[in-house]
């Protein structure tokens, strides 16, 4: 099966994928991450290319999978993250299957609660703005703080694959909060 792995990085699914006999084909918007892809040592990759998961440089009805493990949370605007939904949809073979990724909107919540980060009045405002809307920043540019990003709530996730006019079959906490305990 062919796999189109959106937003891979530096491959860490298309690689084992790959590994698994499959034809994997990554896109990423880092140039850096597409050559970390493209010259892993071993890569069975099929193909690493820079591009944008909002328009991807693929034939429709091309790939019997997608991965899309990195756009919704990095595309801050809705309509970005429906163009990038709209775009994986395109290129599935009818019948084929999307795995996308979203980040909770309660993650910084959590990490806060597990590294003491709530302390920091800063890190209490990136939760306040969290939680209200899921638009997170830290303007800081603190390192442990995560970088600009959506985080979803479960609804909203849903609605957005179904506006993309894609179908949706479930969506499953792949992270629980037992990553808190030590």
């Amino acid at each position: 099966a062919a796999i189109l792995d959106i937003g891979g990085g530096p491959g860490a699914y298309g690689h084992w994928l790959a590994d698994q006999g499959y034809e994997v084909h990554l896109v990423d918007a880092m140039p850096l991450h597409v050559e970390l892809a493209k010259n892993r040592e071993g890569s069975r990759i099929a193909s690493a290319t820079v591009g944008d998961a909002r328009y991807l440089e693929r034939e429709d009805e091309s790939v019997d999978a997608a991965l899309l493990m990195g756009p919704l949370y990095h595309l801050t605007e809705r309509s970005d993250r429906i163009q990038s939904l709209k775009e994986a949809a395109r290129v599935l073979k009818p019948g084929a299957l999307l795995c996308a990724v979203g980040i909770s909107r309660f993650a910084s919540s959590m990490d806060g609660l597990r590294k003491g980060f709530l302390d920091d009045p800063s890190f209490q405002r990136i939760v306040e703005q969290d939680l209200r809307d899921g638009q997170h920043r830290n303007p800081g540019d603190h390192p442990f703080y995560f970088t600009t990003a959506f985080f979803h709530h479960p609804d909203e996730l849903k609605t957005e694959v179904q506006e993309s006019g894609l179908q949706h079959e479930v969506t499953l906490g792949i992270e629980g909060p037992g990553w808190l305990l030590q």
